[in-house]
């Protein structure tokens, strides 16, 4: 039953991330993603956790690796696409 229940809020959340982002105008992407990006460091302390106090069970260990990865590739990501969307409002000659 408690599955059930997790399912369903991952499944609300995920609608609703979709449609907030969605709704956002492009000039706004930039910060949000800044901020978000310190978030999701947060997601990878939360990973770290996860996958240290799964003493004895295997597949807990496995998907919190898996966690760790994903977040902190969210993150890597994240700060790239940002450097990049900064780096085209610089001017011709800057470096």
């Amino acid at each position: 039953m408690e599955i059930i229940l997790l399912l369903f809020i991952f499944t609300l959340a995920a609608f609703l991330g979709f449609e907030l982002i969605s709704k956002v105008p492009s000039q706004l992407h930039t910060p949000l993603m800044s901020g978000s990006n310190a978030i999701s460091g947060i997601t990878i302390v939360g990973a770290i956790v996860a996958t240290g106090g799964t003493e004895g069970s295997v597949f807990a260990s496995v998907l919190g690796f898996a966690a760790l990865v994903l977040a902190t590739l969210n993150v890597v990501g994240g700060y790239i696409v940002t450097d990049r969307m900064l780096g085209m409002f610089k001017k011709k000659g800057d470096k």
